[in-house]
């Protein structure tokens, strides 16, 4: 799982409360659903909610869990608990493959350690690959009793529509940029924060597991290089090279990030062009932009990211992707 997910020791994220009360509302009613679908916004906490609606389905103390004190809802947040089963991307894979998925089913199968529910938790969802999606729904058609599977992912469009109609959505928002500035404060002390989600953008639980002094450094350079890209003055190939060399996927990210501003400031500017137009999709001074072809570049690059763990030149796969961004 990611950073996010391994956050047992950080302070309860703020912004979730409503989140939170409504899956104990839910509970509190007996009417917990078998598939709970859990879409958020990249590193806004939808793991550590996952972990929460775990702790509440399995608590020693159900009239008032999760109480966070019993050795049920510790052993969930160390991620120890017997009747708590995680499945995601396994060492230099992209998918979530079928025989994950069917030894889960197996495991969900068997009767409860403490005689209670049994929950899974999928992360990140949206990489289990279709013969995966099919078996997983099975499993949802017809689950075992007391039975509790949580898919958190950023993209509910990958997965089949069978799959998603057959879970209950939670959606969780990116806070406010305050909200997170509070609560990394108290997570893990000064430091500057402001500057690390401009890197990586408003995404506090990704940021709270990076050095914000050096991820600030690291968006201020890669800012920098894809500007001057942008008005037509930067050097890709030596760019390219230059990123290569170290923390390729913060560097997409802080690229991912960067796009997505430039097509939220355009939009609120009213530059967009609606048609397909061969030409440079981003220019120095005020742009005309291609909103399909921009949406298609975060895409780009949150597919390079994935890749990563596999053989490929990467200095040869940024100059690809940068030659895109340059007039």
């Amino acid at each position: 799982m990611s950073p996010e997910a391994q956050a047992a020791g950080l302070p309860a994220p703020s912004w979730l409360g409503d989140e939170q009360a409504s899956l104990h509302a839910a509970w509190a009613a007996a009417r917990l659903p078998h598939g709970l679908l859990i879409h958020e916004a990249p590193g806004s906490g939808g793991e550590w909610l996952a972990l929460w609606a775990a702790s509440l389905a399995l608590c020693e103390h159900p009239e008032r869990g999760p109480c966070g004190l019993c050795r049920a809802c510790g052993r969930v947040m160390r991620r120890q608990h017997p009747d708590l089963a995680f499945l995601g991307l396994e060492e230099d894979s992209r998918q979530i493959r079928i025989e994950q998925v069917r030894e889960l089913s197996a495991e969900l199968a068997l009767t409860s350690h403490a005689g209670g529910y049994k929950v899974a938790i999928l992360s990140p969802a949206d990489a289990l690959n279709r013969f995966a999606a099919n078996a997983l729904l099975k499993t949802l058609e017809e689950p075992p009793p007391r039975t509790l599977l949580i898919l958190v992912l950023t993209q509910p469009s990958r997965l089949p529509a069978t799959v998603l109609s057959r879970c209950q959505r939670l959606k969780v928002r990116a806070p406010p940029r305050e909200q997170s500035l509070a609560w990394l404060a108290a997570a893990r002390g000064p430091g500057e924060w402001g500057r690390a989600l401009d890197t990586l953008g408003e995404a506090p639980l990704l940021v709270a597991g990076s050095d914000p002094a050096q991820l600030a450094a690291l968006g201020t350079e890669v800012r920098q290089g894809l500007d001057a890209l942008a008005a037509g003055e930067g050097d890709v190939v030596s760019t390219a090279e230059r990123w290569a060399r170290g923390e390729v996927a913060l560097r997409l990210r802080c690229i991912e990030n960067w796009l997505t501003e430039r097509i939220r400031r355009a939009e609120a500017e009213g530059a967009f062009m609606t048609e397909v137009r061969a030409a440079p999709y981003l220019s120095g001074g005020r742009p005309v932009l291609n909103i399909r072809e921009l949406f298609g570049l975060v895409e780009e690059a949150r597919e390079l990211r994935a890749t990563l763990d596999v053989p490929l030149n990467r200095g040869l796969a940024l100059e690809a992707f940068l030659r895109r961004l340059a007039p």
